[in-house]
């Protein structure tokens, strides 16, 4: 039947009125209570509901009258309605839905006062809020009297729903974006001030602060987590009764702040009376704990601690609370491990600038132009300068900057290379003082600049003096007395042949000599090779008879501690090209070395054999105590000797001598080892070419060379 004149008239002006009601404000709350009563007012009923949908179709916000008193709703019950309510099902369908008698209707959702002892059936109507095809919300009209709603109640309720769902739409959007606005302001202003200090305190108290004024809340507090127990402790509080919360432990997964920390989510709880999972854990002392809001604090997408808020000011947490605090909690993550490594970073400058000054070694910080920038006390006790005095002066003018290590212009500095050198420091006074020195690029507060340290080598370069005054001795007071003691004893053996035990004690003298006179040539060898002579007396020789002599000469040693030795050697090898006392007493050194290592009735075992033809490999093994890692490049070196109660002395000087001759026969000597199983010394000497020919001996007559081929 169409539609009269005047009812057409009439349901324009009502349209007319719904816009002009709802469209006159963007308040969500507002235009949902201006709608409901035009609808109430227009269509009729007793009740009514505004159920607002969010994009992914989830209940955001409603409104419900009984009569003229607006109800309050809870989540739970928001979500009852849209899932089994009628409401939910015209959400399912996006269809408007009659129903005169809900008692007959298995979509209506049963309450209590529907039972038959309470008000019974009812009448209903639900449309949705369609706008621009998009489900805004779902609109229900409840009259307490069945059949009291028809069709044309339906008509016209959904002819006010298609008026006013554009309304629903953009209060919806500006009410998000309103609280989207909130929630960046406060946690714009909250960032802004969190940020301002890394002092660890004042972060706390910032972060505190902040919380507060957000949430407006009575008590907040800040935990974070004890990496050695896993414990939350809480290091700041702020607010009602908050003097009791700091240096509070809370085991780790217990509680509400524990379910936080373990989730990586927040939480609110609206009454803690209500909630099972509120425990003795979550106590505060003093405080009567009502409301809870936690948030984790989270730093590089690992929770680091919590963030809790303690009863609203308002009675109830606003619905951006939790928003707001875990960005909160966010910024806090970030500004407290930036803190932290502040807080680490100063303490690291402040262990610096400690070890910088109580340096036993004098240290200079300069600029890559060579400026002094920061010198210790050190240096200003060893230049004299004081230390305005040594800022106002150069790096080159306060020692003799070798060019060749640093690099022109400290190029090799500026790769990161380091550089050591021996020097002489100028000192105030017009003395010098001979200094070894360390360069190398480091960043001191905040640039880029070099380090010098500058050690005192006076005491050594004394030691060296001395050591250099003895060798002269020996080479001037005692190779010559020391050779007429050789002669006599060779011209004695010569004249005794029957007195056995004056022949034995012959024998004794003239090993110990000899041994002496090895000691004396070696040091003068080590003097000459170490001031960069060349070998120049080397002659083809045969290392297996090189080998027989040295096992010779050291028999008396074997001996007298019951060891044995195994010769390994090849058969045939080729002959060398060597200095004959120096390669002789290579292989002494390294015997007597292995034996006065080797237990008493030991083993020791020499040999050599063939490499690529240029070279020959000889070695000297014991099953000995062996060597430290560390100490296996410093046995060579002079003077050094191995420490241990067990360890037997000497003078040091026999593996250098041995390491500077092998090299200067343009060889190699290394050693392997390992603790408690022995060592291996390995060395390689030239094998002789075709034009070494003729026929050599040593010096004492013992040793016969073969003609080279």
């Amino acid at each position: 039947m169409p539609m009269s004149e005047d009812r057409t008239r009439s349901l324009l002006e009502l349209l007319i009125n719904v816009s002009r009601e709802v469209a006159t404000a963007l308040d969500l709350r507002t235009v949902l209570q201006r709608l409901l009563f035009a609808s109430i007012q227009h269509v009729g009923g007793e009740r009514g509901s505004i159920v607002v949908m969010d994009d992914a179709g989830k209940p955001v916000d409603a409104t419900i009258v009984y009569g003229k008193q607006f109800h309050e709703h809870t989540t739970q019950q928001l979500r009852d309605t849209v899932e089994r309510g009628l409401a939910g099902w015209v959400v399912q369908h996006r269809k408007p839905v009659f129903v005169p008698d809900t008692s007959k209707d298995e979509r209506w959702l049963r309450r209590a006062d529907d039972s038959i002892t309470k008000s019974g059936a009812k009448s209903a109507l639900c449309v949705p809020l369609m706008a621009r095809e998009r489900l805004v919300g779902v609109l229900t009209l409840v009259h307490s009297v069945p059949n009291a709603f028809t069709e044309e109640h339906l008509e016209l309720m959904r002819a006010i729903a298609d008026q006013a769902s554009v309304a629903v739409l953009n209060a919806r959007l500006y009410t998000e974006s309103q609280r989207t606005a909130r929630v960046m302001s406060a946690l714009a202003e909250g960032a802004a001030a969190i940020n301002t200090s890394l002092e660890m305190p004042d972060v706390w108290r910032r972060i505190l602060n902040q919380t507060m004024q957000a949430l407006q809340v009575e008590t907040v507090a800040l935990a974070l987590i004890d990496n050695a127990s896993n414990d939350l402790v809480f290091n700041a509080a702020a607010g009602h009764n908050s003097g009791n919360i700091p240096g509070r432990h809370v085991p780790g997964g217990q509680g509400l702040a524990g379910l936080v920390v373990r989730d990586g989510h927040g939480l609110v709880v609206p009454n803690v009376s209500l909630d099972p999972r509120y425990s003795e854990a979550d106590r505060f002392g003093g405080i009567e704990m009502r409301s809870i809001a936690i948030a984790p604090i989270q730093s590089q997408g690992k929770v680091i601690g919590v963030l809790q808020a303690v009863n609203p000011i308002s009675g109830s947490f606003d619905p951006d609370a939790l928003l707001v605090m875990t960005g909160l909690g966010s910024l806090a993550g970030t500004t407290i491990q930036n803190a932290q490594f502040f807080e680490r970073l100063q303490k690291a400058h402040q262990r610096y600038r400690e070890l910088f000054e109580d340096s036993v070694d004098p240290i200079l910080i300069t600029d890559w132009e060579g400026r002094v920038l920061e010198a210790n006390r050190q240096a200003v006790i060893l230049s004299g300068y004081s230390n305005e005095q040594l800022h106002s002066m150069s790096i080159d003018q306060l020692h003799e900057v070798k060019w060749n290590k640093t690099g022109l212009n400290f190029e090799t500095l500026r790769r990161d290379d380091e550089c050591n050198y021996e020097s002489v420091l100028h000192q105030q006074n017009g003395g010098t003082s001979p200094i070894e020195v360390h360069a190398h690029r480091v960043e001191f507060e905040e640039t880029d600049s070099v380090q010098w340290i500058l050690r005192d080598i006076t005491e050594r370069k004394e030691l060296d003096d001395l050591r250099d005054d003895m060798i002269a001795m020996i080479y001037h007071d005692l190779r010559s007395p020391l050779g007429n003691i050789v002669s006599s004893l060779e011209m004695l053996g010569g004249m005794v042949h029957e007195d056995e035990t004056i022949r034995s004690m012959l024998s004794i003298a003239t090993n110990s000599t000899a041994r002496i006179q090895r000691l004396v040539n070696s040091l003068l060898d080590i003097n000459r090779l170490e001031s960069g002579k060349e070998i120049v007396d080397q002659a083809a020789v045969d290392p297996l008879a090189l080998i027989r002599e040295a096992i010779r000469d050291v028999e008396p040693a074997l001996n007298g501690r019951q060891q044995h030795i195994e010769n390994k050697s090849t058969l045939v090898l080729p002959l060398i090209w060597v200095d004959v006392d120096m390669a002789h007493r290579i292989l002494i050194n390294l015997l007597e070395n292995a034996i006065k290592f080797t237990p008493v009735q030991g083993r020791l075992e020499i040999g050599a054999q063939t490499t690529d033809g240029l070279f020959v490999k000889f070695w000297v093994r014991d099953n000995g105590p062996g060597i430290p890692l560390a100490d296996r490049e410093r046995i060579f070196d002079k003077f050094t000797r191995l420490r241990g109660k067990e360890r037997p002395g000497g003078l040091g000087v026999g593996l250098a001598f041995c390491r500077l001759a092998v090299l200067g026969h343009g060889g190699e000597i290394w050693v392997e080892s390992e603790l408690n199983q022995g060592t291996t010394f390995w060395l390689t000497l030239p094998v002789a070419q075709k034009k070494a020919t003729g026929q050599l001996k040593r010096q004492t007559g013992r040793l016969t060379l073969k003609p080279s081929e």
